[in-house]
């Protein structure tokens, strides 16, 4: 998997990674069932495309991956308890409750929906994820994720590993 956060429209992203590591040119796109883009052309290649605010998250993989990117910014207070299972409430809770460390764990679980093409079509604290912090990598349930962040953004990547 490879990927690239910046600015800008992800699709101009998607368009750069795939001329620099597989030689061509974006493709036509449709969506599946659901929503998720896909190249009928190229079957074999699997992409995400997120965007907030300004900044865009872009994965390519031989794999079906999602990715997911936020800017920090704070909601509703009662957010965190509603879109987080108890183990995530408590880790959350245990790094001070900023709005940082919900956007961590909020992005795992829109990358992993995004990865299946599912979207969040059930609530989300029953959306299970890895307690990762930014930089981490693990495996989980089938999938391996990726916790990215930058001074005033989160993200994520999520790849399925079979």
């Amino acid at each position: 998997m490879v990927w690239k956060v910046g600015e800008g429209d992800g699709y101009a992203l998607l368009a750069a990674l795939l001329a620099a590591h597989v030689g061509e040119s974006l493709p036509a796109m449709e969506r599946k069932e659901g929503g998720k883009p896909w190249f009928p052309s190229r079957p074999d290649l699997h992409f995400s495309v997120s965007h907030s605010g300004a900044l865009a998250l872009c994965a390519l993989s031989d794999r079906e991956v999602g990715a997911d990117v936020e800017l920090i910014r704070p909601r509703r207070e009662r957010l965190p308890a509603y879109a987080l299972n108890g183990e995530e409430l408590d880790w959350y809770r245990a790094r001070g409750g900023g709005w940082e460390w919900f956007y961590t764990l909020w992005t795992l679980k829109e990358a992993r929906v995004k990865c299946t093409g599912q979207c969040l079509r059930r609530p989300p604290r029953e959306i299970s994820v890895p307690l990762l912090e930014p930089g981490e990598t693990g495996d989980w349930d089938g999938f391996r994720f990726t916790a990215l962040a930058g001074e005033v953004w989160r993200g994520a990547l999520c790849e399925k590993l079979t």
